[in-house]
């Protein structure tokens, strides 16, 4: 991989570390700390996820018109800013203040890295984006692995490692990413009027919007594992430290699972096939959560979950990339980021009210009736682009 590739996978590592000590707590600490029901959880998440949409959409146009560099460095500043007022302040209002705050910076920062990962390698192609997903993951087993035994002593050390974490990002940022407005690609200057001059036709934005549908459903379903399944393992007696070995197996699993990925990917080369076989592995895990009342059996959906997720999260922005069309790769990498904010956003909400209102089993049941969007989705999504080769029609 190109050197830049590297840099950008590693300052991914530490800024997901970081978040990895807080978000897997977010519902523990509302219910179980503050006595917060699932419901009002939910919504504090929900506007969470809100400002992560608001955040990746001006996040994306700002890297297509503005400045790489400067986009993601204010992005940083403003979450590393909320997360060490939050190390101080972590009462109920604000927290849900500053986790809005943290949300919205965070929201600016994600497209650029995806957009710049795709510029700076267009040859790459799924690998560019695989990258980044794997440096995510690792970021996600170490902080995982780390944040239940931290919570279980104090959950003050859970919001002081997060906001050191986010000086770290902060400071590589400022010294080793001054090079994203060079090394980018100059296509992304183009202004809105004459792009739309090199756009023949809409199909590539409606492709994208019905490839997104199912992505949506997808992550609407996957935010229950951080919403009412974590606080459902607490309510049956699963310690704090063993959920958050869950997200350690995902996390790892995920880095060390390459290999088996790579051997998919060979055998099935379209990436629509991809989503397809990832779908079914992700509908298993769910199946078996269903089922689960120890922790064994939620480890053993947390593998098969990850195998799915594995095969689909590279697979969306890689093919959003494809249908972008010259000069709007920032956006369109804003947009699948938004949509997938949007399912965590509307998830916990709806979860913890179905849950609240009637149980569990209930959700689990419309979760895997959801999950058959995705198939249609990706089916339809290409059937009436018009940019040649560009997108698998298998």
């Amino acid at each position: 991989m190109p050197k830049y590739i590297w840099l950008l996978a590693i300052a991914t590592t530490i800024s997901v570390t970081g978040g990895s000590f807080l978000w897997p707590m977010n519902t523990i600490y509302m219910h179980n700390e503050l006595g917060k029901s699932l419901a009002f959880a939910g919504m504090i998440l929900m506007f969470n996820q809100g400002a992560t949409i608001a955040g990746n959409l001006i996040g994306g146009v700002l890297f297509d018109k503005y400045s790489a560099y400067k986009t993601i460095l204010y992005g940083t500043m403003l979450s590393m800013g909320a997360a060490i007022i939050l190390s101080f302040y972590h009462g109920i209002l604000p927290y849900s203040i500053l986790l809005v705050l943290i949300g919205f910076g965070s929201g600016v920062t994600w497209p650029v890295m995806f957009a710049m990962a795709g510029s700076v390698w267009p040859e790459g192609g799924r690998r560019a984006f695989n990258a980044i997903y794997v440096a995510q993951n690792l970021g996600v087993a170490i902080g995982a692995t780390a944040s239940g035994y931290v919570a279980s002593i104090s959950f003050n050390y859970i919001f002081i490692a997060n906001a050191s974490l986010f000086v770290v990002f902060f400071i590589i940022v400022i010294f080793a990413f001054r090079w994203m407005d060079k090394e980018r690609d100059r296509q992304m200057h183009t202004s809105i009027i004459e792009q739309t001059g090199k756009i023949k036709d809409r199909s590539a934005f409606y492709a994208l919007l019905i490839l997104c549908s199912g992505f949506f459903v997808v992550w609407l379903a996957y935010s229950q594992w951080q919403s009412t399944i974590a606080s459902h393992t607490q309510d049956i007696g699963i310690p704090l430290e063993q959920y958050s070995t869950l997200w350690a197996i995902n996390g790892f699993l995920i880095v060390l699972g390459q290999p088996l990925v790579k051997w998919i990917t060979e055998k099935v080369p379209s990436q629509k096939g991809h989503i397809y076989i990832g779908n079914i592995i992700l509908i298993g895990s769910f199946a078996v959560a269903m089922m689960a009342e120890q922790f064994t059996m939620f480890a053993i959906a947390m593998v098969i979950l990850t195998v799915g997720e594995m095969l689909i999260w590279p697979a969306i922005p890689s093919l959003a990339n494809e249908l972008a069309p010259p000069g709007r790769s920032g956006f369109y990498q804003g947009f699948v980021n938004s949509v997938g904010a949007a399912g965590r956003m509307i998830g916990p909400v709806a979860g913890g009210l179905i849950v609240d209102l009637f149980q569990i089993q209930l959700l689990f049941f419309i979760l895997l009736f959801l999950l058959l969007v995705p198939f249609v989705s990706t089916k339809l999504f290409d059937r009436n682009v018009q940019l040649g080769s560009a997108v698998e029609k298998k």
